[in-house]
């Protein structure tokens, strides 16, 4: 069942990326639009879902901060450091898409453990977790495809596969949580959840919000706050 209802989440974020693929044309000449609607969309849900989420369940505010700290250099290290960023714009542009993938990767890895979670709790605790994750895995599909889309004019194609790839740790995630990490304790969740955030704030801030600087059209600054709002009033709503 647990499984089940993980794939149902993930089918969500598919659905995302669905609805680019349909509009390619519109997203691929308005795909700055949609990069600032992801830029909105990760810094609330790092600041309104991880990070509170993860101080909820842990009894020290300080190393959860310290976290999304690490989370945040990881993604500093992988952009600066491994990938040899030299600011070269086609450069800059795999790296995101590689940086974008790992982060909502890890994203997915932590929505599959919630699940896991709540079930472990019963069955109407994981059915109200699965909702909620899958209310947010909308606009997580949507993002991933914005950024491949706007960076490097990813094909129909390339742009499907690597959605897809990020869908698929959400199941993967819960198979961990089932088999692996039965007992997982509060303290690596709220780890995880901490960490995926400075990932987040880090892809946001660095990688998509500068890229609006170029852009003169001011529908840009609307669809960052259409992204938070959107965020925020499902946050509210569930």
């Amino acid at each position: 069942m647990k499984i089940i209802y993980s794939l149902i989440a993930a089918s969500a974020a598919m659905m995302g990326t669905i609805l680019v693929l349909i509009f390619h044309k519109w997203s691929k000449k308005n795909s700055f639009l949609i990069i600032n609607f992801s830029a909105g969309v990760m810094l609330t849900l790092a600041f309104t879902h991880l990070i509170p989420k993860s101080l909820s369940i842990s009894t020290n505010s300080t190393k959860v901060m310290m976290y999304v700290l690490l989370g945040f250099l990881i993604m500093l290290f992988l952009e600066f450091v491994i990938l040899f960023h030299h600011y070269h714009d086609d450069k800059h542009h795999k790296h995101i898409d590689l940086t974008s993938i790992i982060g909502f990767s890890l994203h997915s890895i932590t929505d599959g453990l919630v699940i896991s979670i709540g079930f472990e709790a019963n069955i109407s605790t994981g059915i109200l977790t699965t909702l909620t994750i899958l209310l947010h895995k909308l606009p997580d599909g949507v993002t991933v495809s914005g950024i491949l889309l706007h960076n490097n004019n990813a094909s129909k194609k390339k742009i499907f596969n690597l959605s897809f790839l990020t869908a698929c740790f959400t199941p993967i995630g819960t198979f961990l949580g089932i088999f692996l990490f039965k007992n997982i304790s509060m303290t690596v969740l709220s780890t995880l959840l901490s960490i995926t955030a400075g990932t987040f704030i880090f892809l946001s801030a660095s990688g998509l919000i500068p890229k609006t600087y170029k852009c003169k059209n001011r529908l840009t600054s609307l669809t960052l706050l259409a992204g938070v709002i959107i965020i925020i009033v499902l946050e509210h709503i569930i």
